[in-house]
């Protein structure tokens, strides 16, 4: 369900935002609905995990090595 908004922002920032809106050919409407998404996407929400999904957390084991050290080791090397 869609609502309605109402922002106030300086004159020359709106026209400004109508004009990249234009040449996207997005709305100014959908254009700020899709930062505020982007800046919420990391917001931590309530998930809930399926115990099944859960089983399954940490199954495949990595070969992960660590690449700071590995990386700190090859600078050492380099610059002897």
């Amino acid at each position: 369900m869609n609502s309605k908004l109402t922002l106030k922002l300086d004159q020359g920032t709106i026209e400004l935002a109508k004009d990249y809106a234009k040449v996207k050919k997005i709305s100014l409407s959908k254009m700020i609905e899709n930062y505020l998404k982007l800046l919420t996407r990391g917001v931590k929400q309530d998930i809930e995990i399926s115990p099944l999904v859960e089983s399954l957390c940490g199954v495949i084991k990595s070969k992960r090595t660590d690449y700071e050290k590995e990386y700190i080791d090859h600078l050492t090397k380099k610059y002897k």
